[in-house]
């Protein structure tokens, strides 16, 4: 089913605003989701507004956050997020880190007492409008196993990295640290598809191809699935991670990060407050020419775009390129939900007493969103 960017836009800001966001959040918040489906990652889009919704009737989101910074010097600072929701908590770091920039060259912003983001990169592109490489990352819910082991530690724990770019768009690095992320499984479940072998072990360490191996015990693993395909590598990059998102802000990290689902409550034995992000932005102009800068970017683009490939029916995709491409389209024609984020969508709707999502826009999607 097709719905239109402005029909979604408006429903998820009144869901927000029901719990309690104000205009500002709600909007905001919305933003970051929309970006989300529109760039065709629609594992962390309006497919998540219930989960946002559960946590906040659990008391684990604070809908009217006070988020100030707690510790600071001309260049870092460390955000206290109170508990809000992580899709307000980030944009305002990423804010405080781009004014230290714009002051000093480069602006470093630790979180904790957050929740989940949405996509990175969201907020490594607000460095990118202001012509400046933009740095996002940010733990999560303890669902991966390290290198070699069967327990659950470590989250999909994200990282992104944005570069301006001249005649062509940013070049955007925006990945999990594990095989696939966890939404990737819930959209299999949605559809009732197997996933990759090489995603997931069961709790004794196998491989397996069941989406719902989480429940039972599993884990999400690594990327590189295995030590000899460069497990310890993407362990390592999940570490790093986890370490400038929580150990460095006082957020929780490893198994004590709290889980994004509202059934599992948080570890008993905190060893910091809520989940961690890690934000930065460094001025292009800090190391050369902004213009000299993205020249040479688009030379690097137009080079490895122009590249021989194995098959000539195939060309080199560079990073962000999938997603411009989903964003055009989605723009032009509306964003695919399925029927079970509708019905999800429209549970929500009846409960908050907000028009239902079909009933706003007929089900169909409009051409001037």
């Amino acid at each position: 089913m097709l719905i239109s960017p402005s029909t979604l836009r408006t429903f998820t800001e009144n869901i927000f605003k029901a719990i309690g966001c104000s205009h500002e959040h709600a909007v905001l918040a919305a933003d970051v989701l929309l970006k989300s489906d529109l760039r065709g990652i629609d594992s962390h889009g309006v497919a998540r507004l219930s989960g946002y919704v559960r946590l906040w009737e659990k008391k684990r989101i604070n809908p009217t956050p006070n988020i100030r910074i707690v510790h600071e010097t001309p260049t870092t600072a460390t955000v206290d997020g109170d508990a809000g929701l992580g899709l307000v908590v980030a944009p305002f770091a990423m804010e405080v880190a781009i004014k230290k920039a714009e002051l000093y060259g480069s602006g470093w912003v630790s979180v904790r007492n957050s929740n989940h983001f949405g996509i990175a990169g969201y907020h490594a592109l607000m460095a990118v409008e202001k012509d400046m490489i933009g740095f996002a990352m940010t733990n999560a819910s303890p669902l991966v196993a390290p290198t070699f082991s069967n327990e659950r530690l470590l989250g999909t724990n994200p990282m992104c990295y944005a570069f301006p770019a001249g005649k062509y768009p940013p070049v955007i690095v925006d990945m999990a640290t594990s095989a696939a992320a966890n939404g990737k499984l819930e959209i299999a479940q949605r559809l009732g598809k197997q996933v990759p072998e090489g995603w997931i072990q069961d709790k004794e360490g196998n491989y397996t191809t069941d989406p719902h191996a989480l429940k039972t015990g599993g884990s999400l693993l690594p990327l590189g699935s295995d030590r000899d395909h460069g497990s310890h590598k993407g362990f390592g990059l999940s570490a790093t991670v986890d370490i400038l998102s929580a150990v460095l802000s006082g957020a929780n990290y490893g198994p004590w990060a709290p889980p994004f689902v509202a059934f599992l409550d948080p570890p008993n034995d905190p060893v910091g407050a809520g989940i961690g992000h890690f934000l930065g932005a460094m001025r292009v102009d800090g190391f050369r020419p902004v213009d000299e800068f993205k020249d040479h970017l688009d030379n690097w683009v137009e080079r490895f775009k122009s590249s021989s490939t194995v098959d000539p029916s195939q060309k080199v995709i560079i990073p962000g390129e999938p997603e411009l491409e989903a964003e055009a389209d989605r723009i032009a024609n509306g964003i695919p939900l399925v029927d079970a984020v509708v019905e999800d969508l429209n549970k929500l709707a009846e409960r908050f007493n907000i028009s239902p999502l079909l009933k706003t826009a007929a089900g169909l999607a409009q051409r001037n969103p």
